[in-house]
This record gives C-alpha cells, sequence and structure tokens, in this order.
C-alpha cells in the first residue's frame, strides 16, 4: 500500500514543477529582447502509478519534471538560412553594381557620349577649315576620349582591388564564426552528457549560424553520438558544411580558410589588378571559388570580382612540342569570343593553364588565327612536364563565371578601344601628311608600354608584321591607350589627305599636271578625304560595329547592362528582404517569447504553486492531527 506520506510526496512534486515552471518564465521575460533567444518551456509528465494492490487499482503518484527545453523549428531555421544567402549575395552585388553604373553614366560633360561626340564635331571644323588649329582641337577631343577610357579603367580596377580585399574580409569572419561554433560545440556536449539541456549554447549556435548564412550557404546535419553497444548518448554529432557541401565545423574541429595572392605570373584576365586571393583551406585542400552551389556574400563578390559573363578561354589541345624546360600546347578554339583578338583578355604576364585536368604555368603565347592559339609552358614551374599524352584534351584558363562583373566591363572597354583604335589608324595611316614635302603618315592611336617608357609602333600593332608576339591590337587596352606623341606635338603629321600635288612625287593617282609647274590638283587647297572617310564611319555600323551598333553605341551597350544588373540586383534584394521580415516573424512566433503570453503563463504557474503550497498546508494538518492527536 502507499506510504502514509505518499499525499506529501504527491504535492511536493506538484511544488517543484511549478517552481521549475515559474523559474522558466522569469528566465523567458528577462530575455524578451535578447536577440537569438528561444522561448523555453517546461517539460512533464504524470510520474509512474503506484500499484497499491487495493480494490480502486493504482494511485497517481504525482508529476515528474522531465527538461526544460527550448521551443525551435528547425524547419524555419532552414528556410531562414537560405533566404538569408540570398540576400547577402544580392546586397553585396547591388552596392558594386550601383558603382559601376555610376561610373558609366554621362553627365554631358564629361561621359562617353559627350567626348565621342565632341570628335565628330571637331573633324567636320576640320573639313571646313584645314588648319593646325582645328587638327589641334580634334587630338584634344581624341585625348579626351582616352583619359576617359584610361579613367574609367582606373576606376574598375580599384573597384576590383575594393571587392578583392573584402572577401578576405568576409574569409575572415567565416574563420572566426567556424571557430566559435566549435567551441559551442564542445560546451554543448559537456553539458548534455550531465543529462541537461544547453539552451543557451544552442542558441548561441543557432545566431552563430544565422550570421554565418548572410556570408555563405549553409548546410548543417546533428547525429547522436553511439557508445560502444551502439546505443545513443547524449552527445550529438553536428556539422555545418558551406559552399555546396565543404565541411567547415565537425564536432569540435574545424577548417579555416585562407587567402593566397596569385602573383604577377598567375593572372587570369590581362586586366586583373595585382595580388587576387584565391581561397584554400588550412589543410591545404582547395576551396571551390567558383561553385555554382555557393552562395551569400562570399558568392556576389567573387562574382562581382570575376564574372566574365560565362566568356573564359576553352579549347582542344591540337599539338604539344616537349622541350625539357619549356614546351609549347597548341590550342584550337571554336568560341566566338576567342576568334578575334581584339576580344581576347588571355593574361600577358603569364598564368595557369589547365590542360587535362592538370595544371601548367604559361609564360607567354600567340594567336595564330583561325581561333587557334600556341601557350609556352614553363616546366620546371609546373608539377611535372608537358607532353604529347596530353594532346586532343580539353584545356582552360580561368573558370566560367556566369556574371557581369568587373572583368565583363573591362573586356567591353578594351574590345571597343582595340576596334576603334584600328579602324582609325587603318584610315590614317595610309593618308598623307601636311608637310613639305607631304610624308606618309603614321597611326594616330596607341598605347604606353606597361614595363618601359615610350609607346607601340605601328608595326607592333600591326599583325601582319611579325613581332615575336603576333598579338597586334591586344597590346591595347582601355587603360594604354593614347594618341601618338609625334602627332600630338605636330598636328600636321596627322594623315588627313590622300590626293595631293603630284608635283612632289606623292601621290595615289597618275600626275596630269606638267612636272615642275608648282600647282597641284586640286588648286592649292588640302584635301580631306581621309576625315570624310573617319567621319562616315563614325556613323556606319557596316564600317564599324559593335555589339549590332555604331561606334557611338559603346556607351548604350555597356550602360545597358549594368543598369539591368542593378535593377536586377533591386529588384532580388528587395525581394528577399522582405522575405526575410516574413519568414523571421514566423520563426519569432513559434521560438519568440511573448510577452502576454508569458504574463499569463506566470498567473497560471503562481496559482499552480499557491494551489500545491496549500495542499502541503493541509496534509501538514492531516499528519499533526494523525500523529500528535491519535497517538499513532
Amino acid at each position: 500500500m502507499a506510504s502514509t506520506f505518499f499525499g506529501l510526496t504527491i504535492a511536493s512534486s506538484g511544488l517543484r514543477a511549478a517552481n521549475a515552471a515559474l523559474n522558466t518564465t522569469g528566465n523567458n521575460i528577462s530575455n524578451v529582447q535578447t536577440a537569438g533567444y528561444s522561448r523555453q518551456e517546461v517539460q512533464t509528465e504524470a510520474a509512474n502509478a503506484l500499484r497499491v494492490f487495493a480494490t480502486y487499482g493504482c494511485a497517481g503518484a504525482g508529476v515528474e519534471t522531465l527538461a526544460i527545453e527550448r521551443v525551435r523549428d528547425l524547419f524555419y531555421d532552414q528556410k531562414y538560412w537560405a533566404n538569408e544567402t540570398k540576400l547577402g549575395e544580392y546586397d553585396a552585388k547591388l552596392y558594386y553594381c550601383n558603382m559601376i553604373q555610376e561610373y558609366f553614366k554621362d553627365d554631358n560633360k564629361t561621359g562617353f557620349k559627350s567626348l565621342f561626340d565632341q570628335i565628330g564635331v571637331t573633324l567636320q571644323e576640320i573639313t571646313k577649315n584645314v588648319s593646325t588649329e582645328n587638327k589641334a582641337q580634334f587630338l584634344g577631343a581624341a585625348k579626351a576620349l582616352t583619359d576617359y577610357f584610361n579613367n574609367m579603367y582606373g576606376d574598375l580596377r580599384d573597384l576590383q582591388s575594393d571587392v578583392n580585399d573584402e572577401i578576405k574580409i568576409r574569409a575572415d569572419q567565416i574563420n572566426s564564426i567556424a571557430q566559435d561554433l566549435a567551441t559551442v560545440n564542445k560546451q554543448i556536449n559537456t553539458i548534455e552528457l550531465t543529462g541537461s539541456i544547453a539552451n543557451e549554447l544552442r542558441d548561441k549556435r543557432d545566431l552563430l549560424l544565422d550570421e554565418l548564412s548572410a556570408l555563405v550557404d549553409v548546410q548543417t546535419q546533428e547525429l547522436p553520438i553511439l557508445d560502444q553497444e551502439g546505443n545513443p548518448t547524449a552527445a550529438h554529432r553536428f556539422m555545418v558544411k558551406i559552399a555546396g557541401g565543404q565541411t567547415l565545423v565537425d564536432m569540435d574541429d574545424y577548417r579555416t580558410l585562407t587567402c593566397v595572392a596569385r602573383s604577377e605570373e598567375e593572372k587570369v584576365n590581362q586586366s586583373d589588378v595585382d595580388g587576387l586571393y584565391d581561397l584554400v583551406w588550412s589543410n591545404g585542400v582547395e576551396f571551390s571559388l567558383y561553385n555554382a552551389s555557393m552562395g551569400g556574400e562570399l558568392r556576389g563578390l567573387i562574382e562581382m570580382r570575376d564574372g566574365n559573363n560565362g566568356e573564359y578561354f576553352k579549347g582542344e589541345v591540337s599539338n604539344v612540342s616537349y622541350m625539357n624546360s619549356f614546351s609549347t600546347a597548341t590550342i584550337k578554339t571554336t568560341e566566338s569570343h576567342l576568334q578575334m583578338i581584339t576580344k581576347c583578355n588571355l593574361s600577358d604576364t603569364g598564368g595557369v593553364i589547365n590542360i587535362g585536368n592538370q595544371l601548367f604555368y604559361y609564360t607567354s603565347w600567340e594567336y595564330n588565327g583561325n581561333g587557334e592559339y600556341t601557350f609556352i609552358i614553363d616546366n620546371k614551374k609546373s608539377d611535372q612536364p608537358l607532353t604529347a599524352a596530353k594532346t586532343w584534351t580539353e584545356a582552360s584558363v580561368g573558370g566560367e563565371v556566369n556574371y557581369q562583373g568587373v572583368p565583363y566591363y573591362m573586356k567591353q572597354m578594351n574590345e571597343w578601344v582595340r576596334e576603334f583604335a584600328k579602324k582609325v589608324n587603318d584610315i590614317f595611316k595610309v593618308g598623307l601628311t601636311a608637310e613639305d614635302p607631304p610624308q606618309k603618315a603614321d597611326i594616330l592611336f596607341t598605347a604606353d608600354y606597361t614595363t618601359k617608357e615610350g609607346q607601340y609602333k605601328q608595326s607592333e600593332l600591326d599583325m601582319s608584321t611579325p613581332n615575336g608576339e603576333n598579338i597586334g591590337y591586344y597590346n591595347i587596352t582601355a587603360g594604354n591607350v593614347t594618341l601618338l606623341d609625334a602627332v600630338v606635338k605636330n598636328p600636321a603629321l596627322l594623315g588627313t589627305r590622300k590626293d595631293i600635288d603630284k608635283d612632289s612625287g606623292v601621290g595615289t593617282t597618275p600626275d596630269t599636271d606638267p612636272p615642275g609647274d608648282g600647282v597641284d590638283e586640286i588648286e592649292g587647297k588640302e584635301q580631306c578625304d581621309q576625315v570624310w572617310a573617319v567621319i562616315s564611319m563614325l556613323s556606319d555600323v557596316n564600317q564599324f560595329s559593335f555589339r549590332g551598333r555604331n561606334a557611338g553605341g559603346f556607351l548604350e551597350c555597356v550602360l545597358s547592362d549594368a543598369t539591368l544588373n542593378t535593377s536586377n540586383a533591386e529588384t532580388f534584394y528587395a525581394t528577399y528582404y522582405s522575405l526575410e521580415t516574413n519568414i523571421d516573424n514566423q520563426r519569432t512566433s513559434i521560438s519568440g517569447v511573448d510577452e502576454d503570453e508569458e504574463a499569463m503563463n506566470l498567473v497560471k504557474y503562481e496559482n499552480a504553486y499557491t494551489l500545491a503550497s496549500k495542499m502541503i498546508n493541509v496534509l501538514t494538518e492531516v499528519y499533526d492531527r494523525l500523529i500528535l492527536q491519535t497517538g499513532v
């Protein structure tokens, strides 16, 4: 049968349960404004009934307080993390897309359209009056246009450098969170092995995951740790994976990311700044930088820094020549953006090329025409020599980053500058100067050497002339394009005319007037055939075409790209920002502390505690009468 004091035991269990509930309610109220705190509840159940071997069967044994558990729904956590990953990605893109859009905007004074239109105006003035002053004005307008591209090139390189620095900051933040997660995992297991539940530490871990999910995509998995007999223990193995399944934290072990700066000989794109970071794990394993599954701010930054709109170098090795220290690899590509040297963006200082899934270092390359490139491979610097065994394998430089980031805009500028410079040069270099006697004219647009003083000559830009590199107008970029110094100093050297006095012995048509008479065929006036040819080229899409538009359509094309990317980033950012609020509200409705609800719980548990206390008082009087007054 039950103990005489069985009722007191039952009442005391209710008192303890009510007391635990009151304390938990007080804890909830105290943390109503604490970020990441999850509402806690006391889990109770009826105690095992006591068999009393009486006609009424079993007697209730009171209540058992099982645990104090936090109220949390993993489903909403995962939805929140996935949304934060997208929000972080477009937050990073929106900031830098806005900056690029601002760079390309035309203020009707110093923008591309204003400067380009001024070239046409000054050329028209030359046709009206062929004077040194008018030629100088045209050269000034042309120089202003080259300065525009020089400045834009510098601004975009600075932007790429800023994005690169921010990638390092994000990598450091991920490392710090990884260390904190590993520490919290160890603390949780230490506490829960004693039978308690580490609610506050689990909240701290989830808060860290909230922060991590904005930086990079997050996947978590929690598994019970089994004992030697295969039974689950109170400890758990908690794992965090990022960037498409790459392990960051495994219980109290974690990996960190290391930023390794690329050397000048390891650039991917010609326009890349030196020292762009590659990410590797602390154990030496390569971090999948261009993983399509990666998200968060890290993805947004990577795509802004390296985005090439999917246009990178790739082809098939058609021939390999092995020469001990060096090898040559001939690679045939069918990619449309690699068929013309003016569209090529390969590094001009060497880099890394993947041939047959192995990395090799190339020191230089040349374009053979018809989509065929020859690379010089440094076998000493590579892990192994390049041999004929790699023939007919796939080759690539860099990777596909299908977003219009900084390299894309740099490539667009380089392409326009090269094509425009070549068209203008081809017109002026077949003209004649205004010297006496007239001479064969030189080019107008050239570029400054990047590694030494001076400028490229016409022969170095003309692909038909062997120069040891065979890359021609690839040498000109938006960053180094300029005017030929000699023409700037002496505008008379500009090849503006074609047919002149044949008495000088220079001309393209037969001389019909008597030799030595001192009278030319145009009655002493300088012709402007080449000037008219340039004016015609500026507006004729059949003579100069950039993405289906004429020469002046550059800004329209590039600015439309920047505007569209900014608009998309704004739209997605606004969408995911709104979803963040909705999902967080749903999550908070479950795990958050509601002041009104806790106030009601406070009254409810206070009443329960009071009733349990009264029960004990009643039983005390019963035992007092039973023991002291009846003499039992």
